[in-house]
């Protein structure tokens, strides 16, 4: 690994103005678990490596039913799935945090982060879009939003402008009837890179039979994760049932544009994004329904 220099703000304005300053010299670091590894592969420099954790306003975790999540870009996965009220009003996302590496690595590791490295196969990635998460940022020019689906812009690759940091994640409050899921497919049975995943959400009506709207996302199947819009606009108003599920799985294998590497081919992949849909979706309405 290359000599960097370490720099520790301790605000917001502070990380800021040195991004600004650096320019491309300068590292953002949330946990370290992708960055330094990349680092000591020779696959990334940072002549300075700014470390945000410390930095207060990224390490809230503020919750309420009427205005949903913020997530600090700081906060490591293990404060949120052991978190018994967040554990109960975002199962879906508990089961992403719960899959980033290992006990040590979820110590460390961020959901912010895990964004921002913009890994298409980034577990936590597809679930916060199908909740539909917005990114707030903040910069040399001030703060703006940005939907997590759009964060994303190439393998490796985010959209924050030079002097920009992401200060937290914000997630909807969920409603009455609904319910989210993450599920991935891995050749191990644990810490390894998805060789498919897929996060799904839905909101039922007051019946628990028919879909009100749907979202749903894939990883690992494209250069960066997949909002599948149109599979999961496909279910609003109709029947829940084996053949709308069906139909919404082929519209989400449509929306995969994958490759054949080592860990899996074309084809596997595609029929993958079919299964691992149909089984979100049916695990976020059993949820929906209170299961």
């Amino acid at each position: 690994m290359e000599p960097f220099d370490y720099l520790s703000p301790s605000s917001i304005e502070e990380a800021v103005k040195t991004l600004a300053s650096k320019g491309d010299q300068a590292r953002i670091m949330a946990g370290g678990t992708d960055m330094l590894v990349q680092m000591r592969a020779g696959r990334r420099t940072a002549p300075l490596v700014v470390d945000i954790k410390e930095i207060p306003d990224l390490n809230v975790v503020s919750y309420d039913a009427t205005n949903g999540l913020t997530l600090g870009a700081a906060v490591p996965c293990y404060k949120i799935y052991q978190d018994e009220t967040l554990s109960a009003a975002y199962p879906g996302l508990m089961d992403a945090a719960s899959l980033i590496g290992g006990i040590q690595i979820q110590g460390r590791a961020t959901i912010g982060g895990n964004i921002c490295n913009a890994a298409p196969s980034g577990d936590s990635i597809p679930v916060v879009i199908a909740l539909g998460g917005v990114c707030n940022i903040a910069g040399p020019n001030g703060t703006r939003q940005l939907p997590v689906e759009e964060m994303c812009t190439a393998p490796g690759r985010n959209a924050l402008a030079d002097g920009e940091i992401l200060v937290s994640v914000s997630i909807p409050a969920p409603q009455a009837k609904s319910g989210a899921s993450y599920l991935r497919f891995i050749p191990r049975n644990e810490m390894d890179i998805a060789v498919v995943g897929v996060g799904s959400s839905v909101q039922l009506d007051a019946s628990g039979q028919n879909f009100v709207s749907a979202r749903i996302s894939l990883a690992s199947v494209a250069p960066t994760p997949v909002f599948a819009k149109e599979a999961g606009d496909s279910l609003a108003g109709k029947p829940v049932n084996e053949e709308t599920i069906q139909a919404a799985s082929e519209l989400a294998q449509a929306a995969a544009k994958p490759i054949s590497d080592m860990r899996g081919t074309i084809r596997q992949r595609t029929h993958l994004v079919g299964v691992l849909t149909r089984r979100t979706l049916n695990i976020a309405i059993e949820r929906a329904r209170g299961g």
